[in-house]
């Protein structure tokens, strides 16, 4: 089975609040349904989650009763990307059926303690593909915390061991440096744990409250230990998430564990 997850940053403009990339969202979704192969579709949050999570701190954890309204509005705002992403789906000939995590994940301290997995399976042997996404959930010990896509990915990976784990991104891959803010970079063919110091992870974070760069390299070498192959690629540029689907070649970076 595959495992897919489309970035914030593909799906959204990650710097202009609740604003969407109408045209990728529509491609993606094609690309998406040329391959008739099983598959798990996860989607970030990007600006319907990341801006007003950082704005009110909720990736912190409670801290005042003020935040719940937040935390409402940001759980309300995701769902609505994620029905635009589902409608997309749907538009393209796939059966999409959405699987929110702030029903079904629990996190301690801020990491993910458990997921609710039997929805995904069902669903699966409906030959229906299930698509989750960033959301806020509840926390044992913070009473609230902020789920990425990436958490999701890994566990995920852990349970299906997918053929492929493909990470949807607005870059071509891992780089040594920033792509985006430094001249000097180098796109990096594979990357593995011991690769790691060849890649400078102190750039921008920008609005992203889940890690940045270095926390998604973290998840990805983690999930890279589960599925048979794991990738980043760019989702913005026309079919090369479809040729990674099909198995042909396509420009990114191989994560290996």
């Amino acid at each position: 089975m595959l495992l897919v997850k489309l970035g914030g940053s593909v799906v959204t403009n990650k710097e202009r609040l609740k604003v969407a990339r109408p045209f990728a969202v529509t491609r993606l979704a094609k690309e998406i349904a040329a391959t008739r192969e099983e598959m798990i579709l996860v989607h970030g949050a990007g600006s319907f989650g990341h801006i007003k999570a950082k704005k009110y701190a909720l990736q912190k954890g409670y801290s005042g009763e003020s935040q719940l309204q937040r935390v409402a509005e940001v759980q309300s705002d995701v769902r609505s990307l994620n029905l635009y992403v589902m409608q997309a789906l749907r538009a393209a000939g796939s059966s999409p059926v959405s699987i929110p995590p702030g029903v079904i994940v629990r996190f301690k301290g801020g990491a993910l303690s458990s997921m609710q997995i039997e929805p995904f399976r069902d669903y699966l042997a409906l030959h229906m593909m299930p698509v989750t996404f960033g959301d806020v959930v509840l926390d044992s010990e913070w009473r609230f915390a902020i789920c990425s896509g990436d958490d999701l990915m890994l566990e995920l990976s852990k349970t299906f061991r997918p053929r492929k784990c493909l990470f949807v991104a607005d870059v071509d891959g891992i780089f040594t440096d920033d792509p985006k803010g430094r001249k000097k970079h180098t796109l990096l063919n594979e990357v593995s744990g011991k690769d790691v110091g060849k890649v400078n992870l102190a750039v921008r974070k920008g609005v992203d409250v889940t890690g940045g760069i270095e926390g998604k390299l973290t998840k990805m070498l983690e999930a890279a230990e589960f599925a048979r192959e794991c990738w980043i690629l760019n989702g913005l540029v026309p079919g090369r998430l479809r040729d990674a689907l099909l198995g042909k070649q396509f420009i990114g970076t191989k994560v290996v564990s």
